[in-house]
């Protein structure tokens, strides 16, 4: 039986067209897929087969809603559609000898053509190569010298893990105006660097920075309600994790991702994102993400309506506080022990019972006196709004409005809410409306305060961070 024709090279035209090399440096395969069809009528079914993946993967990608992360993956498109390596941030591929591709610009990264290729046969050049040993050691030199090429150093790369740090610190208490500004150009100036060439560490290097860059994004998008933007930076969040093969990263981008579910109402999502975020790879790492990620599924259970298995899940989540090293990094991509109280108030509020309420009134107790006594960069004033309106609900469960009133004061005096916050006091505002409060003045005061707040618009001028942040207002 023959053996089967080897896939036709794509169109050069298409290989060098803007479009498809953005896409391809990207690795956003469903705008790639898109191209090869139209451009060169492959269809769906074809990308299938030759890159052996199924037809629901293919269409599933081309419609938004599954991305490839995956190496082998990547490889496999990349030889089924004969997409050079460079484009798509592989090593050169075997089978790239191909005459068509002589008109693709190669990857600056890659040894020149003149250094690598031998002349032809039979050429003055072959005869002199052939009797000259100087040749190889000529060659050897100069691959010598293109492996020690790099644009960046130990020195830059020490800078930008600075910067990130101070960010990280500075984004849970100072105004996003002037945050917003020297993230970007961060971020600017580390994708301009990965452009260029690096040694492997160097790069890896570089991912990690990129992705913690784009969770400060991330985080910004969130507090000013944007879902689309928040869930776009996450998602390269995630992407600079896979390629710099980093657990801590990941892992801090599937507590986002579960973040983000939860407030948007979708509590299984969020539950299984956050357990993702415990198994994936090598694990969370050894800070205290893992009490977060915990901390997290409890929430999303006991919003379920799973009262047991979150009452369990978060005991694991205190135990994993007792066992946690030192984080990577400070600020917003930490998991101090305020948040997780106020994170513990959430869960035993949403349980609902009796002796959980007083439980869950004594844990945002603490978690408000430990932001209040905490150093002053370290107190989040979204936060701590967050820990008082869960006091005000538990107080108005217990039936204790005139408490609850108290409460939401120290909320109202604030410049400006996040977007959660602003949910949060909907939330209550609905609670106010009904039985047994409905026609209460004190009731109906407090929930034309709340729609007065409510109305503000969300502005980066007063916003400081909340991690507790949803995906929309």
């Amino acid at each position: 039986m023959p053996e089967p024709a080897p896939p036709r090279d794509l169109p050069v035209s298409l290989l060098t067209d803007p479009v498809m090399i953005e896409a391809c440096q990207a690795r956003d395969f469903g705008r790639i897929f898109q191209l090869v069809k139209a451009r060169a009528g492959i269809y769906p079914s074809m990308v299938a087969r030759r890159c052996d993946l199924t037809p629901s993967r293919v269409g599933e990608v081309i419609a938004g809603r599954r991305q490839l992360l995956h190496i082998d993956v990547i490889e496999r498109i990349s030889d089924g559609l004969r997409i050079p390596g460079h484009m798509l941030g592989l090593a050169r591929r075997s089978w790239e000898t191909s005459p068509r591709l002589r008109g693709v610009p190669r990857d600056p990264a890659e040894v020149p053509a003149s250094v690598v290729e031998p002349p032809a046969a039979g050429t003055p050049e072959a005869d002199e190569a052939a009797r000259s040993p100087a040749a190889d050691t000529e060659l050897s030199a100069k691959l010598a010298r293109r492996a020690a090429e790099t644009n960046v150093n130990a020195l830059v790369l020490e800078q930008f893990d600075a910067d990130v740090e101070r960010l990280a610190r500075e984004f849970v208490s100072r105004p996003l105006s002037l945050l917003i500004p020297e993230i970007r150009t961060a971020q600017g100036g580390v994708f301009q660097l990965l452009g260029g060439r690096q040694h492997p560490g160097q790069t890896r290097h570089l991912y990690v920075i990129a992705g913690w860059l784009s969770g400060l994004a991330a985080h910004v998008a969130l507090d000013l309600g944007n879902r689309s933007a928040a869930a776009t930076h996450v998602r390269t969040v995630v992407q600079c994790a896979e390629i710099s093969e980093h657990s801590p990263l990941r892992a801090w981008a599937r507590s986002f991702q579960s973040l983000a579910a939860y407030w948007a109402g979708d509590y299984r999502r969020a539950r299984d994102l956050a357990q993702a975020g415990r198994s994936e790879g090598r694990g969370p790492g050894t800070g205290t993400i893992k009490a977060r990620l915990l901390s997290l599924e409890a929430r999303a259970r006991a919003a379920e309506g799973d009262s047991r298995s979150a009452l369990r899940v978060l005991a694991l989540a205190h135990e994993a506080r007792g066992a946690a090293g030192p984080d990577e990094l400070p600020g917003v991509f930490s998991f101090p022990e305020a948040k997780q109280w106020a994170y513990a108030g959430t869960t035993l509020l949403a349980v609902g019972d009796d002796k959980q309420i007083r439980h869950a009134t004594s844990a945002s107790c603490r978690a408000v006196e430990l932001y209040r006594t905490g150093p002053d960069g370290d107190r989040s004033p979204g936060d701590l709004q967050a820990a008082h309106l869960d006091l005000a609900t538990a107080y108005l469960v217990s039936g204790e409005v005139q408490e609850a009133g108290a409460k939401l004061s120290d909320v109202f005096t604030a410049e400006g809410y996040t977007a959660s916050i602003t949910i949060r006091l909907r939330n209550l505002a609905a609670l106010l409306g009904g039985e047994p409060y409905r026609g209460a003045q004190s009731a109906v005061d407090l929930r034309a305060r709340i729609h007065e707040m409510t109305l503000r618009p969300l502005s980066p001028a007063t916003l400081r961070s909340s991690d507790d942040r949803p995906a929309h207002a």
